[in-house]
């Protein structure tokens, strides 16, 4: 008998594999931080010996979702200044209102704030960008979360650097501290091409390349910012960055509302990653990212809620949710973005996107156990006919019931075990009372 410290027993599962495997009445046993076998629960449990088991019948059983772009201690944020066109709301309240009240003890109770939103509905592993990502990298280590994060570079003074070679150098230093560590990955993250000089841009790049990590960049997020980066590089956009030495397997875009059939035959032939964040970016009316014409060009897209700012939640199931019917009413096409198709977006596409796909998005032997159960015995997912449906179109983030990340069980029966949840919510409000005193709520 093979012993080991869990057995999930029991459930529907879906493994989110390259055969998109279903097991009807499946187990996953947990050594440590890998999977270590899966299979149908009578096989598995005739070889294997646990320590603890977590009962999952009645459960529907699928690798933890994944956010792909994200600004987490914009909590903070959530419902400040809504219903604005995209600059308005950059310019005139996000970056004023940054440059008042982030400091480090905000970045970490904010990011402390959103890693406890994304667990309570079913998200293990997200992708961020903003201001002291050390503070986030701190506080997802510290709830046992995983990350791949990055300090957002400006050409302007930030709350955390003064010049953009201080942004460079925080940027490296954090490559340096979290090195080799199983939760905190690293990446660097010029935040766009509208507020970055080519020679931030280059030293970006150069930071990445060596040390070998993703470089993130916001792209073609609207019309206007494509028709002024086109006056003002005197090119297009993609050729620049292309010129500049960009494209590659290790970038990924985030947003790219705008991108047209060159750009995606481009980014499609130079390996690059897109991230889809349709809630944001119907809200701030930016419009429709071409999804489905950028998988069909061979583009591998994941799926983002983006911050709190312009969402104004990070909840993954309503993502999902908004991304797969979104793209139909665009389309006028019923068949486009199907159900399987959008959680693969939140799950192995989105490993592939961060780099993760050895890591996450998917259960099979030798991966790490990034695993949500989903309790199906609700009204509103009764009865189940296809998984991916129900996953999609029926389950919100609140039917999520327990949540395992790296092995370790982080949420049971939806009691979070790694975070004061109470003592994080009144440390936030007391700082957004002084936010809202200052600021004032539009």
């Amino acid at each position: 008998m093979l012993e080991v410290d869990k057995l999930i027993s029991g459930g529907r599962m879906l493994l989110m594999d390259e055969r998109n495997t279903v097991i009807a009445d499946g187990a996953i046993a947990v050594e440590k931080e890998k999977i270590v076998a899966l299979g149908e629960r009578k096989d598995i449990e005739k070889k294997c010996i646990s320590r603890e088991i977590i009962d999952a019948q009645g459960s529907l059983v699928m690798p933890g979702l994944i956010n792909c772009h994200n600004h987490a201690p914009m909590t903070f944020f959530r419902g400040l200044a809504d219903d604005l066109e995209l600059m308005d709301w950059l310019n005139n309240y996000i970056f004023p209102a940054e440059a008042m009240f982030v400091n480090k003890e905000f970045s970490y109770l904010g990011a402390l704030l959103a890693c406890a939103e994304m667990i309570r509905s079913g998200t293990t592993t997200f992708c961020d960008m903003y201001i002291f990502e050390d503070e986030v990298a701190r506080a997802a280590k510290e709830v046992g979360m995983r990350c791949l994060v990055g300090e957002v570079l400006f050409d302007f003074p930030s709350p955390s650097f003064k010049t953009p070679e201080d942004g460079l150098r925080y940027s490296e230093d954090l490559i340096r501290k979290w090195h080799g560590d199983p939760l905190v990955n690293i990446m660097v993250e010029p935040h766009a091409l509208y507020t970055c000089s080519e020679t931030l841009l280059l030293g970006s790049k150069k930071l990445a390349e060596r040390y070998g990590v993703p470089l993130g960049v916001h792209y073609l997020e609207s019309a206007s910012e494509r028709k002024q980066l086109t006056e003002q590089l005197g090119k297009r956009p993609t050729d620049f960055l292309r010129d500049l030495g960009y494209l590659n397997d290790r970038f990924i875009a985030f947003h790219c509302v705008c991108l047209d059939e060159e750009d995606m035959r481009i980014f499609a032939d130079n390996g690059c990653k897109a991230v889809h964040n349709p809630e944001s970016n119907m809200k701030l009316a930016s419009g429709v990212a071409p999804v489905p014409d950028m998988m069909k060009a061979g583009v591998t897209v994941g799926l983002g809620t983006d911050g709190c700012a312009s969402n104004n939640n990070l909840d993954m199931f309503q993502e999902m949710d908004t991304a797969a019917k979104l793209h139909k009413a665009a389309k006028l096409d019923p068949t486009v973005m199907d159900a399987r198709t959008v959680v693969r977006m939140a799950t192995c596409e989105a490993a592939r996107v961060l780099g993760m796909e050895g890591i996450a998005g998917s259960l099979k032997v030798g991966m790490n156990a990034d695993i949500i159960i989903i309790d199906l015995d609700r009204p509103h997912l009764t009865p189940l006919y296809n998984e991916y449906s129900h996953i999609v179109y029926a389950a919100n983030g609140s039917d999520v019931d327990t949540v395992l990340i790296n092995g370790d069980v982080v949420m049971r029966q939806r009691r979070l075990l790694t975070i004061d949840e109470d003592k994080i919510m009144e440390a936030v409000k007391e700082t957004a009372g002084k936010i809202k005193e200052r600021f004032g709520a539009r």
